[in-house]
């Protein structure tokens, strides 16, 4: 081996790379991007005002999951001599860490939108003890909701497998103690807590949205149950449903705020899979059934079964061959 190819073997093609780096050129970006932001045209949230933590209002799902599931999702076991210490124990670390965020909550929307105080501290505390209050009543609805899917899918018999396993019942179990939130007038942290439901199941419920118990979800994924839809007692949807609103125009965002947007579906019904049902004035009766790939804007009665007419299938191919 020459002297030059040694030399060359320890100037490796990494250390050369690394000289020629572009750092350089970055300055002139972080510019443009701090020049960009300090217009209305894009949105930061850069300074003094405060907002909830993401990270800790999922953890807060999670706790409250373990409180609402005793024995499922603890590391520790537990038994009949230590429930009440343990509950005890979550649902005050549960108050501390909830009340901390909702009073961040609403500080940013005070201090983004400059409104006179509004006691943000004291109206935290109230609404996190109100949030826990309703615990036992969150609970009992869940208990419907696992029932109806054990009556309502054959593929399972055991609620250990429906709490440990189904999408729908996670969904609907986030939805549910965000919808609280939501009733109390929490800002932002339900919409934080059914979005993360939806990046893990593929379902997307609006914490605004009404639903009674003994609901069911089967299979899940694509599901859409917007902001104004109200849902009966012992309703079963299917994979693909979508309870929207009809076409909206340009400024509805702030038009048809408060507004009846979304269907109302009564009890005791099915709708099967990949099936829309749009607006605010559709009414789906009770112990309707309605098929699947249907696109409903009109009200349908009770006791009424609704199917798609059996498409014509077109097979092609070489006669007397496969295709």
């Amino acid at each position: 081996m020459s002297a030059n190819d040694i030399h060359i073997q320890e100037h490796c093609d990494h250390e050369i790379e690394s000289a020629g780096g572009l750092h350089d050129k970055l300055p002139p970006v972080v510019e443009t991007l701090v020049a960009a932001w300090q217009t209305e045209d894009c949105f930061d949230h850069v300074g003094p005002v405060p907002i909830p933590s993401h990270t800790s209002i999922i953890d807060i799902i999670y706790q409250v999951r373990q409180i609402l599931f005793p024995g499922y999702f603890t590391k520790t076991k537990l038994h009949g001599s230590n429930l009440e210490y343990y509950l005890g124990k979550e649902t005050t670390e549960l108050y501390e860490r909830l009340s901390k965020e909702i009073i961040m909550a609403i500080r940013h929307d005070c201090r983004r939108s400059n409104l006179p105080c509004t006691r943000c501290e004291a109206r935290g505390h109230r609404m996190a003890l109100s949030f826990i209050e309703s615990l036992p009543d969150i609970s009992a609805m869940l208990s419907t909701d696992i029932r109806a899917t054990l009556s309502g899918d054959p593929a399972t018999a055991s609620p250990d497998e429906v709490i440990f396993c189904y999408p729908g019942l996670l969904a609907t179990s986030i939805y549910r103690m965000a919808h609280e939130l939501f009733r109390l007038k929490v800002p932002i942290i339900p919409r934080i807590m059914t979005e993360h439901a939806h990046t893990l199941t593929g379902i997307d419920i609006h914490p605004g949205a009404t639903i009674g118990p003994g609901f069911f979800i089967d299979h899940g994924t694509g599901v859409v149950i917007g902001e104004t839809t109200i849902i009966g007692s012992n309703v079963r949807l299917y994979q693909g449903v979508t309870l929207g609103a009809l076409s909206l125009p340009k400024d509805a965002g702030i038009l048809l705020q408060n507004i009846k947007r979304h269907p109302t579906i009564e009890d005791d019904v099915i709708i099967y899979a990949n099936t829309t049902i749009l607006g605010g004035e559709t009414t789906i009766g009770t112990r309707s059934v309605i098929g699947g790939n249907i696109w409903l804007t009109e009200s349908v009665p009770s006791d009424t079964r609704v199917i798609l007419k059996r498409p014509e299938l077109l097979y092609s191919g070489r006669k007397g061959g496969t295709s």
